[in-house]
């Protein structure tokens, strides 16, 4: 079972990566939205992106909407920011009783599915959105879902 508690983060680096708190989201029951961790991405003490780990397994979230969510700057891209950033959660993952992480992106987005891939994320499958989805809404139709395990050897 997924723990809904936020934990103490400590700093979490990676060379010249820092993702730094920007929020403890403590959920919005009536969107359906899980608490999560908001970061930001850093470098050189500036901000050039935002990672979140959503803390929740609805079927619509690992299906869909994914439970790590991430992006970078247009002028920091192809700097593997976001692949090291979610690299940098599976610790905070880890902690929280996730057995899997899932990962979704637009089947066109080639940057973020190199970013699961580089993450070591696995495509699992493409699927369709469901027509009353907010992503549907906004003109998204397929997602690719990617899985990670956050905890080695587990």
């Amino acid at each position: 079972m997924i723990s809904k508690t936020f934990r103490e983060v400590g700093l979490l680096f990676d060379g010249d990566l820092q993702l730094r708190i920007r929020e403890l989201f403590p959920g919005d029951t009536s969107r359906a939205w899980v608490p999560a961790y908001r970061f930001d991405m850093v470098v050189a003490q500036e901000v050039v992106g935002a990672i979140e780990l959503r803390l929740g397994a609805a079927p619509e979230m690992v299906q869909y909407g994914g439970q790590i969510a991430y992006g970078v700057a247009e002028r920091h891209q192809g700097q593997r920011y976001a692949a090291r950033s979610v690299r940098l959660l599976l610790p905070l993952a880890c902690s929280h009783g996730f057995g899997e992480l899932w990962i979704t992106c637009d089947p066109d987005n080639w940057a973020s599915r190199r970013t699961c891939e580089l993450a070591g994320a696995v495509l699992v499958e493409v699927v369709e959105l469901p027509r009353n989805s907010d992503m549907y809404e906004r003109g998204e139709r397929q997602k690719c879902r990617y899985r990670l395990s956050p905890c080695p050897g587990r």
